[in-house]
């Protein structure tokens, strides 16, 4: 599967990625920018972003890992939140626990720039060939 420029980018500016910290085989850390359009009740970032800025990195570790011929598609994602993400620098780092092949299991967590853990999450991942999810996308 190839994304265009266009919409990689534009889903890096929709999570406020800023960089890639780290991105190594089985290990990724993504800084990103919280910003107020994605806040609710006074500053705190809607669950939802949280949830994706962990889960991009967990596929960041896995693509690493793995390279770009297979998709990581996330069949089931536990999240645990534990103080809110306020207007600033968060930090999503992940790791692969463990699995095979076709299935993965990984960890992850989200903090802020004091290094305060602000949620975890862990996850299981289907790894599906590149080819195969383009042909299930029409592309």
């Amino acid at each position: 599967m190839t994304d265009s420029p266009a919409a990689i980018a534009g889903l890096h500016d929709t999570l406020g990625q800023q960089r890639i910290i780290r991105m190594e085989p089985g290990d990724a850390a993504i800084e990103y920018r919280v910003g107020l359009h994605m806040c609710h009740s006074g500053g705190v970032a809607q669950g939802g972003f949280v949830a994706g800025w962990i889960d991009a990195a967990m596929a960041h570790a896995i693509m690493a890992k793995f390279g770009f011929d297979m998709v990581p598609m996330t069949l089931e994602l536990k999240i645990s939140y534990f103080a809110p993400a306020n207007p600033g620098l968060v930090v999503a780092e992940a790791w692969i626990e463990g699995g095979g092949k076709s299935t993965v299991f990984a960890e992850g967590r989200l903090c802020d720039g004091n290094g305060k853990v602000l949620a975890k999450a862990s996850s299981t991942i289907k790894m599906l060939p590149a080819a195969k999810v383009a042909a299930m996308a029409g592309g």
